[in-house]
C-alpha cells in the first residue's frame, strides 16, 4: 500500500481532496443557496416536489465521492503511517458524516415515495430534519474534517 500511495501521491490526494470539496461543498451550495430560494416558492406540492429532485440530485452526485474520500483515506492512513488522535477524530467525524448521509438518503427516498403516492403530508415530516438539522451538522463536520485535513499534511 506504501509504494501504490507514493507512486501516486498527487493522484490519490486530489481525488480525496476533491471528493471532500464536492460533497461539503454540494451541501454548502444547497442549504445556503438553493434552499432559500426553493421557500420562495408559494405552492407547497412544487416546493415539496423540487426539493425532494434537488436532494436527490445531490445525494446522488455526491455518493461516489464518499466512497473515494473512504478508499483514498485508507490509502493515505496506509501509505503515510499516519496515526494519532487527529487521524481518528477525522476518521470519525467523516464516519458520522457518512451514516448521517444514509439515514438522510434514506428518509429522501421514503419521502419520495409518499410524495409520488400524493401523501404530500407525510413525506414532508420524513424530510422535515434534513434542512436545519442533518444537513448542517453534516456541513460542519465536513469544514471540520476538512481542516482537520489540513493540519495533517501541514
Amino acid at each position: 500500500m506504501q509504494a501504490l500511495f507514493e507512486h501516486y501521491k498527487t493522484i490519490i490526494l486530489f481525488l480525496h481532496i476533491i471528493s471532500a470539496v464536492i460533497w461539503v461543498g454540494g451541501m454548502i451550495a444547497i442549504k445556503f443557496a438553493v434552499h432559500p430560494v426553493i421557500q420562495s416558492i408559494e405552492e407547497p406540492k412544487i416546493k415539496l416536489g423540487k426539493t425532494l429532485h434537488i436532494v436527490g440530485r445531490l445525494f446522488n452526485l455526491v455518493m461516489p465521492f464518499i466512497v473515494l474520500i473512504v478508499l483514498c483515506g485508507f490509502i493515505i492512513l496506509k501509505g503515510t503511517g499516519l496515526s494519532g488522535v487527529v487521524v481518528h477524530i477525522k476518521e470519525s467525524l467523516w464516519t458520522i458524516m457518512t451514516l448521517n448521509y444514509v439515514y438522510m438518503y434514506i428518509k429522501r427516498t421514503h419521502a419520495q415515495t409518499l410524495f409520488d403516492r400524493g401523501d404530500f403530508a407525510s413525506a414532508k415530516e420524513q424530510v422535515r430534519l434534513l434542512p436545519n438539522v442533518l444537513l448542517p451538522l453534516n456541513i460542519v463536520l465536513g469544514v471540520v474534517a476538512i481542516f482537520l485535513g489540513v493540519e495533517l499534511r501541514g
